[in-house]
């Protein structure tokens, strides 16, 4: 009897914790969850992907995974703090280039045609709804956000926690003109105190123009969700940002799929491509990329140069921290493929800067 009230008395406590813990947002409900449900990519039980994507891990590797972050190997976190490169107090530049500076992860700030777009703005300390899971990487300068200048605009790929982060928003939220999400996740911004009309949430091929920058939703291949009851309440998606001279791509997370090619062929090609590479396994292959299938997509989608994003930052899943971009490099390199792998924190122009450096080497 004393093992069952525990066991019930921790079952309360966590469904009251989920329900109302603010980190956890809203998902879509009233007027929200019937806008969303007019879009052809959702049924009756969610958002869905393009073709099919299982998720359903096998139960006989269980065993094997659950000891492989019990007993993690060698080099699954960094050694030291990682270098950074902070370029703080910089004022934007009005010119025809375009600037990119990398958070870790992927969380990126793009400068194109004078305007400051944060994409993806991760940049609290952890990736999880309670602070002591998946702590951040140690850096050797943390994010100063004090140091971030006024942001014309927020783009969120879709929301789940190493993407959408609590703790950033209501940071950012005073300091930023408009958001842009995939379907859906403005319910969980509204939430949060962010006003409705500062949010614009768009389907997958939707476009919408903002300060002269032409924003467009694009397929990726994920799921989506932050609590027990909400999986693919909200939908996720690419993001490309065209200015007057550079066309952007932002991959989002997902697995690989046919879609890379068809948003190239539709919207490209791109002067930069920003690829997921990292936190993968091949029981979850379906919704993340192998770094070759990063490179791979990259090509896909055109991109001109690109970057690998999603790693150096959290440890979420079985692979050593340096194998994502061990692997990119290598194919990008027997594929020819233009790619850069900045410091964090350092901030180049797109088309004319290629950092290389391998920092990583610890």
């Amino acid at each position: 009897m004393i093992i069952l009230f525990v066991i019930i008395f921790f079952a309360i406590g966590i469904s009251l914790f989920v329900s109302f813990a603010p980190q956890f947002g809203q998902k879509p409900e009233g007027a929200d969850l019937e806008r969303v449900k007019q879009s052809e990519h959702y049924t009756e039980g969610g958002f869905v992907n393009l073709i099919e994507t299982s998720m359903d891990l096998k139960l006989s590797n269980m065993p094997g995974l659950l000891w492989g972050f019990l007993s993690p190997p060698k080099g699954k976190i960094p050694s030291k703090p990682l270098p950074t490169d902070w370029n703080e107090g910089n004022e934007t530049h009005v010119d025809s280039l375009s600037y990119i500076t990398w958070y870790g992860h992927s969380a990126v700030m793009l400068e194109i045609d004078g305007k400051v777009i944060l994409i993806d703005p991760m940049l609290g300390p952890s990736s999880a709804p309670v602070s002591f899971m998946t702590q951040r990487f140690g850096y050797e300068e943390p994010i100063n956000f004090e140091a971030l200048p006024h942001i014309d605009a927020i783009i969120i790929s879709h929301d789940h926690y190493d993407h959408l982060d609590h703790e950033s928003i209501l940071k950012l939220k005073d300091k930023t003109d408009h958001f842009f999400t995939a379907l859906g996740v403005g319910s969980h911004l509204k939430s949060w105190g962010v006003p409705a009309e500062n949010i614009t949430e768009l389907d997958w091929w939707q476009n919408a123009d903002f300060d002269g920058l032409t924003f467009t939703a694009a397929p990726s291949r994920h799921f989506s969700g932050r609590a027990i009851n909400d999986r693919n309440k909200t939908q996720w998606a690419s993001w490309v940002i065209k200015g007057s001279k550079d066309n952007i791509y932002f991959s989002g997370d997902g697995g690989y799929g046919p879609h890379f090619k068809e948003i190239g062929e539709k919207l490209g090609p791109f002067d930069f491509a920003m690829m997921e590479c990292g936190q993968y396994n091949e029981d979850w292959a379906a919704i993340h990329m192998m770094p070759e299938e990063s490179v791979q997509a990259g090509m896909d989608v055109q991109g001109k140069i690109l970057m690998p994003i999603h790693w150096g930052a959290f440890d979420l899943a079985p692979h050593v921290w340096q194998d994502p971009i061990l692997r990119f490099t290598k194919k990008a390199i027997e594929e020819n493929a233009n790619y850069v792998t900045p410091v964090i924190g350092g901030r180049f122009a797109i088309g004319v800067d290629l950092p290389k450096e391998e920092w990583w080497v610890q």
